[in-house]
């Protein structure tokens, strides 16, 4: 499905990914949105995003998914969260409840059609046991730490996924990325701290013995960053 949604006068939102599953009887569906964070956001409540995506998710389908008021027709939507550098492995499953007040009146309806998983990764391999098992596989997916080959063990010997060409061929490209970002961070802050020096005094000799640069390395960090600075 389109990851932009614009609804009127409810603003634009973006889902990193969402689709349409056909349940086992093959003729009714549901909505899968999936989410990734990097971290636990300290901005906000990521419980108050995930309700906000999965309202929309319900609210948009009025004149796609149903017409008018067949709200009967409303597709039930799994909003699934994935959140890394948590301090721990968890997940919770938040759904509608119904509490009986008074009376015992059967009020018929999908108390199943709004789902929110959320799923915290944290930075550490989980051990190998049953309760672990699914976020020890995305551990060892999202790894920064761990090489292509000890991923593809992994999967192979404890999930009994096959690995062919094309899964080693995505799985080198996703630690490439991660490396990649990594040694990016390095360099900034790394950068970042040559500039510093520099703004301060030190000499050419003094940052580089430092920061475990050559003088030339420094001097072309210092000539590129200038600029910006003046």
């Amino acid at each position: 499905m389109n990851t932009e949604n614009a609804e009127i006068n409810e603003g634009l939102i973006r889902f990193d990914i969402i689709f349409y599953v056909r349940m086992k009887n093959g003729i009714s569906q549901v909505i899968v949105n999936l989410e990734a964070q990097k971290d636990n956001p300290t901005g906000y409540h990521i419980l108050n995003r995930a309700v906000f995506y999965v309202s929309r998710s319900v609210s948009s389908q009025k004149e796609r998914d149903f017409v008018g008021t067949n709200f009967n027709d409303i597709r039930r939507v799994f909003s699934i969260w994935v959140c890394m550098g948590m301090d721990e492995s968890s997940m919770a499953y938040v759904h509608l409840a119904k509490d009986g007040l008074l009376g015992s009146y059967p009020w018929k309806g999908g108390l199943d059609l709004l789902n929110i998983v959320l799923i915290g990764i944290s930075n550490e391999l989980p051990e190998h046991d049953e309760k672990y098992e699914l976020h020890r596989l995305l551990s060892t997916l999202l790894s920064m730490e761990l090489t292509v080959d000890e991923k593809l063990g992994i999967i192979r010997t404890e999930y009994s996924i096959l690995v062919d060409d094309k899964l080693r061929k995505d799985m080198s490209a996703m630690c490439n990325l991660s490396q990649g970002i990594r040694e990016n961070a390095t360099d900034k802050a790394i950068a970042g701290v040559i500039m510093n020096m520099h703004r301060k005094g030190y000499t050419l000799e003094q940052i580089a013995e430092c920061v475990e640069k050559t003088i030339e390395e420094v001097e072309a960090v210092i000539k590129k960053r200038e600029p910006v600075l003046a």
